[in-house]
């Protein structure tokens, strides 16, 4: 059985892939057979792998909001488009939760040029420039060319000193995030220059997908119990995170919802915001 991939490629349907990331979800072995079961009853030659990932997050759904809400993490962080400001956004949270200071959407003088940066960290004496790819397509993949301008723009900025925190400080690190992949070239040349690469899967261990889940800090556009209108009215009022929105129940009011279905999304929030492994 082949299934035709989001770039138009057919290659071979692996159920053992399928049943890993369900599994992931959170969801018990039984549930995800059950979901398989069902699934592989309405597979065919050449099936878009678009149309199973929907069948799969729908049967999910019936078990449980919270691992279908996980199981949707990667079309949830796409959501953060189309531009990637709010994706921009959640990176800076993701770190924060990590330690950092951070700061957004600056612009720096740099030897040469000028330089407007996405994110900006600070953690002790060390200050990191943080330039984000955002994808809107899951075949995307971020290639050497990026890295190679980012390192350009890095060593156009490092020599020199900006008051960043309220203190005079230097960029000493540089950061590369996409919410997708890199290319070979592309970590092979990023790792070899001294740059820090963070992506959907890289690296192992330690990925963007393993943060998230690690951290539990998972963007408001994960919530199943929402609709996509009203979750784009929750980000333009820089609600992006789940956790965002515990601090800011009001909003659930402001936009509109009822009471039994703000009961229901907060239910879903704070079990997704403390999921259990």
């Amino acid at each position: 059985m082949r299934v035709t991939k989001y770039s138009g490629e057919l290659v071979v349907f692996e159920k053992d892939k399928l049943k890993k990331s369900l599994l992931k979800s959170g969801a018990n072995e039984a549930d995800v057979n059950r979901v398989l079961e069902t699934i592989e009853k309405e597979l065919y030659d050449g099936i878009p792998t678009k149309k199973i990932y929907k069948m799969a997050f729908q049967l999910l759904k019936k078990v449980s909001n919270v691992h279908a809400a996980k199981y949707n993490l990667r079309t949830a962080i796409m959501a953060l488009g189309p531009a990637g400001f709010y994706f921009e956004k959640f990176i800076a949270k993701l770190f924060e939760i990590e330690g950092f200071q951070t700061s957004i959407n600056q612009t720096l003088i740099g030897k040469c040029v000028s330089h407007e940066l996405d994110v900006i960290l600070k953690k002790g004496t060390i200050v990191s420039m943080v330039e984000c790819k955002f994808h809107n397509s899951q075949d995307a993949k971020t290639d050497v060319k990026v890295p190679m301008y980012i390192l350009s723009r890095f060593n156009d900025l490092k020599k020199n000193e900006y008051i960043l925190f309220n203190e005079s400080h230097k960029i000493t690190n540089c950061w590369i995030v996409t919410n997708n992949r890199f290319t070979e070239d592309a970590i092979q040349f990023g790792t070899c220059a001294g740059l820090e690469l963070l992506s959907w899967n890289y690296p192992v261990g330690n990925s963007l997908k393993s943060k998230i889940d690690s951290h539990h800090i998972y963007p408001v556009t994960a919530l199943t119990t929402l609709t996509l209108s009203e979750k784009d009215k929750l980000l333009t009022q820089n609600i992006i995170t789940a956790r965002d929105l515990l601090s800011n129940t009001y909003w659930l009011t402001k936009i509109g919802l009822s009471k039994n279905r703000i009961k229901n999304v907060l239910k879903e929030t704070n079990q997704l915001c403390n999921i259990l492994k």
